[in-house]
């Protein structure tokens, strides 16, 4: 873009209307950009206040980026909100997506309840799940993945958070890393779900610029990681322990009885904002 000598955050929206967004997903992408950008939030812009000339040229030649490419603001700019707390990402971690925070705040619910100390995030990603835990229990929770860029992100947010005694990161390929006589009181994951055939169908943004290893699985119904996980957990978990999963659409069901198979019992699916059947949640006693 040209230089750019004032906000007009109605230019914003017209670029972001006219290359096919909604002016909902413009106005939240455009107040995200700038708070990150220039640290001003809407109520600072209502009474005046206005980011340099410097942070403007900026957030034009970022949305110019994320219009031209459909690459996530999120990012371009290198960091999402997850829970209201900020948290680094990048090419190599999924962006934190709201549906989550259901599995989250169901996990340190039980946990609360429970007393539990010990959790475990497989798939961690860039550690909102681990964080959001430690931060709001008394549990000391492991990240594993076997994404060596992932963990480096996981550890810097951890470090942002000041959760580095709360919050650990280790790599492992699901439990491959983890000792036999580790045992845990609640076991979390998000893992990939999407079967690899439906790449096609996904929108741009998901598809050109996720990491398939976060996204995808070998299988045609999306339930390899549930299967492996499943099978897998009942050696690492506590007597009284807790399994729960974040699902795909039309998955719960089956991920249900993978679990009831797997010995899991009072095994509950809830629902998100949007009436999904989100999160499979059971334990083994």
């Amino acid at each position: 873009m040209n230089t750019i000598r004032e906000l007009k955050k109605s230019d914003l929206i017209k670029a972001y209307t006219d290359a096919g967004f909604s002016t909902e997903t413009a106005c939240a992408e455009i107040d995200f950009a700038i708070e990150v950008i220039s640290g001003l939030t809407p109520k600072d812009l209502i009474i005046g206040i206005m980011p340099s000339l410097k942070d403007i040229q900026k957030l034009y030649d970022t949305v110019q980026t994320r219009l031209s490419t459909r690459q996530p603001i999120a990012q371009l700019l290198g960091c999402s909100y997850f829970m209201g707390n900020k948290f680094e990402i990048s090419v190599n971690t999924l962006i934190p997506r709201p549906e989550t925070e259901l599995l989250v705040k169901t996990a340190i619910e039980i946990i609360n309840e429970k007393n539990f100390k010990q959790v475990l995030d497989i798939g961690t990603g860039c550690g909102c799940i681990a964080c959001m835990i430690a931060k709001h229990t008394k549990a000391q929770v492991l990240g594993v993945d076997i994404s060596n860029d992932a963990l480096k992100i996981s550890l810097n947010n951890a470090m942002h958070l000041d959760l580095m005694n709360r919050a650990l990161f280790r790599k492992s390929d699901l439990f491959s890393k983890i000792r036999e006589e580790e045992k845990f009181d609640f076991i979390v994951s998000n893992p990939p779900y999407i079967p690899y055939s439906e790449k096609p169908h996904l929108q741009t943004e998901v598809r050109e610029f996720e990491p398939d290893s976060a996204l995808f699985t070998s299988d045609n119904k999306g339930l390899e990681f549930y299967r492996k996980i499943t099978a897998l957990a009942p050696q690492y978990l506590n007597s009284s322990g807790y399994l729960a999963f974040e699902v795909g659409i039309k998955q719960a069901c089956d991920v249900k009885d993978l679990m009831s198979d797997a010995g899991f019992k009072n095994i509950d699916i809830l629902k998100d904002v949007s009436s999904v059947e989100r999160v499979v949640v059971g334990n083994l006693s």
